[in-house]
């Protein structure tokens, strides 16, 4: 690739933001400059909410920009690019339409003859791998198979930038694998009618497999934090020592704390405004079981946990990052390693990890001691949830704030720091003791 050829895509300074319920922004993308060259694919890497779909879209013209511009080829995107094409995460097929009418259906809205759309659809239909199956309706395939509609159905309208975003998330490991192979293969074959890939990801060895570049993304908001140009030679193989060290560069990359400064890392804001990711006490401690045994004996490199035990980013770090917030671990460099009280808790019986569960909590996390001195302050040790969650929306949008409040309300029952009735809608000190 000739880093000075003229770019395809150019993303230029986008800013992104949408409304909070306190009337103020969200911002989640912040001055996001980047371009896209010929015959390169390139992957945006970063963890969910850090804004590469919304990204995605920007370009591809389905949404605006709140701030910044997007250039295809030398011409400002303004409404939807008839040079590139999407291929989601959810398939997104129409379930009335069979095989052959679902990939036919992007050439209609371009007003193709319906010979030339019968041509282009069965050419594509067989480039993919589904020869055989053009009559049959999506319901009747495999998620594998669905996938590869959406994959023609894109590559049909031969778009200069074809997009992904997380195309094989929602697929079990090994189909996932095998769409991943036949999709590179027929990228190196040079048999797909586009010209560049920009492909949105969370799973790190998935970057590195298929990439020329990866763009690493900082979340809260999103932010190009690294640009990685990947020069190992194709095919390439997970288990080659070269490839395992650009995991666990990648891995030490989005796990170090910027110099000179604290950060929240998955827990952006301060005080009762920091918002929590979905994490199970079971799911903590599980890890911290396995970082405590042997081979780890406390101390573990993330990607060595990552395989054995199928977690991928997005699943693994708001674990890790939890567990550092509670200070039951230390996260730095890709490492993980068990505190004093995290080794303490491992060797506790079921009660003694709850009582240590509870002082962490109420400890270092600012909403959970917050609702615990309301219902102790309160005659009758009970307050709303809702009285919470407005207080939540302030400073976030609707959905972190109930996910942030579902957060700690499965903490705070745990650990009996607090209860919580799903009927009612109300908190209470009713169980702890």
């Amino acid at each position: 690739m000739n880093a000075a050829a003229p770019a395809l895509v150019e993303v230029d300074h986008v800013r992104q933001l949408y409304p909070k319920g306190s009337g103020e922004h969200l911002l989640v993308l912040d001055d996001v400059t980047l371009k896209l060259r010929n015959n390169e694919i390139v992957s945006l890497l970063g963890r969910s909410g850090c804004g590469k779909s919304s990204l995605l879209r920007i370009i591809a013209g389905l949404m605006p920009a709140s701030e910044g511009k997007v250039a295809i080829g030398g011409r400002d995107v303004a409404g939807p690019a008839q040079e590139v094409a999407m291929v989601f995460q959810t398939f997104a097929l129409f379930p009335w339409l069979t095989v052959l009418e679902n990939v036919e259906i992007g050439l209609e809205a371009l007003r193709i003859d319906s010979a030339e759309r019968h041509k282009r659809a069965l050419a594509a239909i067989d480039l993919i791998g589904l020869d055989g199956y053009e009559s049959a309706y999506p319901k009747e395939l495999s998620g594998g198979m669905r996938q590869r509609v959406g994959l023609a159905r894109a590559l049909v309208v031969h778009p200069k930038v074809l997009l992904m975003d997380e195309p094989f998330s929602a697929l079990d490991v090994l189909t996932a694998e095998t769409l991943r192979t036949d999709l590179l293969d027929l990228w190196c074959e040079g048999r797909m009618p586009i010209s560049s890939i920009l492909l949105v990801t969370h799973n790190i060895e998935e970057a590195v497999l298929m990439s020329d570049r990866i763009l690493v993304f900082s979340s809260n908001p999103g932010r190009v934090v690294a640009e990685i140009p990947v020069t190992l030679p194709a095919p390439r193989n997970r288990l080659d020592p070269a490839f395992r060290q650009m995991v666990d560069d990648i891995y030490a990359l989005m796990t170090a704390r910027p110099a000179g400064k604290q950060t929240q890392g998955a827990f952006p804001g301060t005080g009762i405004s920091m918002q929590l990711p979905r994490v199970s006490p079971n799911i903590m401690a599980g890890l911290m079981e396995t970082v405590a045994a042997a081979p780890y004996n406390g101390h573990a490199d993330l990607p060595a946990l990552a395989g054995p035990l199928h977690m991928e980013i997005d699943d693994l770090f708001p674990v890790a990052e939890t567990l550092q917030l509670l200070r039951f671990a230390e996260l730095a460099e890709g490492d993980l390693r068990l505190t004093d009280a995290g080794r303490r808790f491992v060797d506790l019986d079921p009660d003694g990890r709850k009582r240590l569960f509870a002082q962490h909590l109420l400890a270092y996390v600012p909403l959970a001691s917050h609702i615990r001195r309301v219902l102790d302050e309160r005659p009758a040790h009970r307050a709303p949830a809702s009285r919470f969650r407005d207080e939540l929306e302030d400073h976030m949008s609707e959905q972190f704030a109930d996910q942030t409040l579902r957060s700690i309300t499965s903490w705070g029952r745990y650990g009996e720091s607090f209860a919580y009735d799903e009927a009612t809608g109300v908190f209470s000190l009713d169980n702890p003791s």
